[in-house]
């Protein structure tokens, strides 16, 4: 027989079930009370959705907020020249877009996470979906004299992702733990090149079905408020640290105490660098490469410059497809590196990541001296370097859940997304388009030199890359004394959970 959290008799339970609710679990030892009576429709009801609140249907949900978290980034990369047509813009000016979404979300992001290691985390969750849903439907129909409001819209898109992208995951490190962990990390972050490609797609889909761009805005905002009322009934919210140790925490810092530790974390800072060499590699990616093969065609004399009302959109297919193929590929590929290599050394981790970044760094060069000539071999280059770079994205996310304790983790990852937002793809976009416009000053009008600019910009990137391999080299050195650090203040943190005898004689 089980009982339900407020003393109803469940039907269809075993004498060995044990019912466990939000709160906590009830023993099968328990007998039937005459104070025990049948459950009402809407009490089995509740039963039924406490039952749906598993650990592996809150992972998922999870996961699908985080698709949509980066498909809604990316779609206006997906139509990225027609908006730099719609408001005629220069390429500084368009890759300004994303430099304003990203700064609102860094801003944002240690905010969010002060606020998800001390109140509930998925009403903040849903909350922030709801916004960013409203103001990106609200963004599609502002005019084209107004490409100030249409920039000010995606910085305010960039507040509502922040809250996602900083809390999120600290309930999946609570829901989970060891290599359950690791794989659960996997999926969700798999959401960042699947949304991100998906966003290419779906962008260049709605333009092309609608006839008009501002279409690829209105789609994502529905699929959004749909994610967060999924999160808001069927994701629990798990107590802190359940998952890393049998006890209740009995201490909490203090924010500035908080800080402090992170700042001294050696692991924590290297890892957070080497995320800011990712972060500002793909940021610059995401929103150029489309628009670098579109110009390498015209170069080849394949295509042709965008003169029409819609420009074509098979570059961001094409582009969006292998970033959904690669991102695949890359979390997979990491996750079963990193279980293997861990049978062989405890530095696993970081090492993998150091190494796929090193790998990455090649393949991407190799992209700017065959785009001229292939643009298959582009692709192929393209493909091979993206698989590499997007290895290390859940394997970033498991080495801050070992080296930081349970209680100050939404703000680590608040401050890691702080960090790699900055110090990354904040200033990216807007950098390459800089750099591609200076370089055009003495010929502007000559195709093969708007080309080669936007090319000599990207090539920034791979050497930042490197960059980054040598920060998780850093990170590999100082891995296995934070996380020792991390279990003992872990320890020294809880205590047992408080039992309960049962005098079973007098029953």
């Amino acid at each position: 027989m089980c009982v339900e959290g407020d003393g109803c008799e469940i039907e269809g339970c075993s004498s060995s079930d044990e019912v466990r609710t939000l709160s906590g679990s009830m023993s099968s030892a328990l007998k039937s009370s005459p104070d025990l009576h049948p459950c009402k429709p809407g009490h089995k009801f509740r039963a039924a959705l406490l039952r749906c609140r598993s650990p592996t249907a809150a992972a998922g949900i999870l996961s699908f907020g985080n698709v949509l978290n980066y498909m809604d980034r990316y779609t206006v990369a997906g139509v990225l020249l027609d908006i730099q047509r719609h408001y005629e813009v220069s390429d500084s000016g368009i890759g300004l877009l994303q430099t304003v979404f990203i700064c609102s979300f860094m801003v944002a992001a240690p905010i969010f996470g002060y606020l998800g290691d001390r109140f509930n985390r998925k009403v903040i969750l849903s909350c922030g979906i709801f916004f960013w849903s409203i103001v990106t439907l609200s963004s599609s129909f502002i005019g084209k004299e107004y490409y100030w409001l249409f920039v000010l819209s995606r910085g305010l898109v960039g507040i509502g992702e922040s809250s996602y992208s900083s809390i999120s995951p600290t309930i999946i490190g609570d829901l989970f733990t060891n290599n359950s962990r690791t794989m659960m990390l996997s999926v969700f972050y798999l959401a960042i090149p699947l949304g991100s490609g998906l966003g290419y797609i779906l962008g260049s889909s709605a333009k092309v079905a609608a006839g008009d761009w501002h279409w690829a805005l209105r789609v994502s905002p529905v699929l959004g408020i749909t994610a967060g009322t999924l999160i808001l009934i069927f994701v629990p919210e798990p107590k802190r640290g359940v998952a890393d140790q049998m006890g209740r925490i009995r201490t909490r810092t203090s924010w500035l105490c908080d800080m402090k530790a992170l700042a001294k974390n050696r692991s924590y800072v290297f890892s957070s660098l080497a995320s800011s060499a990712v972060s500002f590699a793909t940021g610059a990616f995401g929103m150029w490469i489309p628009l670098y093969l579109a110009r390498a065609q015209v170069v080849q004399k394949t295509g042709e410059d965008c003169t029409k009302e819609i420009c074509s959109s098979k570059d961001s297919l094409i582009f969006g497809a292998i970033t959904c193929v690669t991102g695949l590929l890359g979390v997979v590929i990491g996750a079963a590196t990193t279980r293997l290599c861990r049978q062989k050394t405890e530095r696993a981790d970081p090492l993998v990541c150091a190494v796929s970044m090193l790998g990455s760094a090649i393949f991407i060069c190799l992209i700017f001296v065959v785009a001229k000539k292939s643009i298959v071999g582009a692709y192929v280059c393209i493909f091979i370097g993206e698989t590499l770079l997007f290895l290390n994205w859940a394997i970033t996310a498991d080495i801050l859940m070992f080296v930081v304790i349970p209680t100050r983790r939404a703000t680590a990852v608040a401050f890691q997304s702080f960090t790699s937002h900055l110090l990354g793809d904040a200033g990216s976009p807007y950098l390459i388009g800089l750099i591609s416009d200076a370089l055009q000053q003495s010929y502007a009008t000559s195709a093969l030199w708007r080309f080669l600019s936007l090319g000599y910009a990207l090539m920034l990137c791979p050497f930042i890359i490197v960059l980054g391999g040598m920060f998780f080299l850093a990170t590999a050195l100082f891995f296995l004394d934070d996380r020792e650090k991390a279990e003992k203040q872990l320890s020294q943190m809880t205590r047992p959970p408080s039992t309960v005898k049962v005098n079973y004689t007098e029953l």
